[in-house]
């Protein structure tokens, strides 16, 4: 079922090896949802609370600092320079299904300084973000300064992994999909990394030395900072066709990874089957 591997030089110089896979029936459980009351995110000691039609920000004794209405329901929020750039979901149902505005907020008053649009974000430097959108002949990414201005745009959306410039693992929902890791650079510039297969890969995970896992239709994959890439495990094969039908997670802790992917299969539509794998993760040897 599974045939374990390691990356040398690109990739980042990784290995993975199975510890235990389980098969069973049941629900996905890559959709969790956000524990009530957990923050959208913390910065120095405050935290930023989201409920329906208003964000929050408190102390570390729990006192409110601030309240800011929101016309939808707060599901992120990412902290910079003195900015709070907060994502929501609508209450309705709209012709970009759930999609809410996107707030930036002054973090020591919650003033609002702009209202944007975007279904996903990211932090930079000096109360800088990213926020991107995909659909309708939109695959964009646009960077705002902490007024809101437009600095710069891309044609590339996905999961954003920041850190030395900014990596994105797309995620364009087509197939077949054209979804690549690419890197931005300024002017809206994209630098093309390795191709993927499945066109809504899971959240990527980050690790110390910059190395991105992806889980790809179910290939798990090391992308390194310089989008060098390596397979380190062939867990589950998905017919490129069919990748809608699997969905994945990918979870870690310690020196552990756990890769869970729901599987609909073909001939009982609703029905999911679970396949997840306990993998031992440790660097790989150097390659000189």
């Amino acid at each position: 079922m599974a045939r374990s591997g390691e990356s040398g030089g690109a990739g980042g110089g990784w290995r993975v090896s199975v510890v235990k896979y389980r098969r069973k029936a049941g629900r996905p459980a890559y959709d969790e949802a956000r524990t009530p009351g957990q923050p959208l995110a913390r910065r120095d000691g405050l935290r930023v609370l989201g409920g329906a039609g208003e964000v929050r920000c408190v102390d570390p004794s729990g006192r409110t600092l601030w309240t800011a209405a929101c016309a939808g329901v707060p599901n992120a929020a990412h902290v910079s320079g003195g900015r709070v750039l907060v994502t929501t979901d609508s209450f309705d149902y709209t012709p970009w299904g759930h999609l809410g505005p996107a707030l930036l907020l002054d973090l020591a008053d919650g003033t609002l300084i702009a209202e944007l649009r975007g279904a996903s974000g990211a932090v930079l430097r000096g109360g800088r973000f990213f926020l991107g959108l995909e659909g309708y002949d939109v695959f964009d990414t646009w960077e705002h300064d902490r007024d809101g201005a437009l600095v710069d745009s891309w044609r590339s959306y996905g999961h954003y992994v920041a850190g030395a410039g900014i990596r994105v693992v797309e995620t364009d929902r087509s197939l077949p999909t054209r979804s690549r890791v690419v890197r931005l650079l300024p002017g809206g510039t994209v630098e093309r990394g390795p191709s993927l297969t499945d066109p809504l890969c899971p959240e990527p995970l980050v690790l110390a030395d910059g190395t991105v896992l992806v889980l790809d239709a179910g290939v798990l994959r090391a992308v390194d900072r310089r989008l060098g890439d390596a397979v380190l495990a062939e867990l589950l094969p998905v017919p490129p066709d069919r990748t809608w039908s699997y969905r994945g997670r990918l979870r870690r802790t310690g020196d552990q990874l756990t890769v869970t992917v729901a599987e609909e299969p073909e001939d009982r539509p609703g029905k999911h089957v679970v396949h997840t794998w306990t993998l031992a993760l440790r660097p790989g040897p150097t390659v000189v």
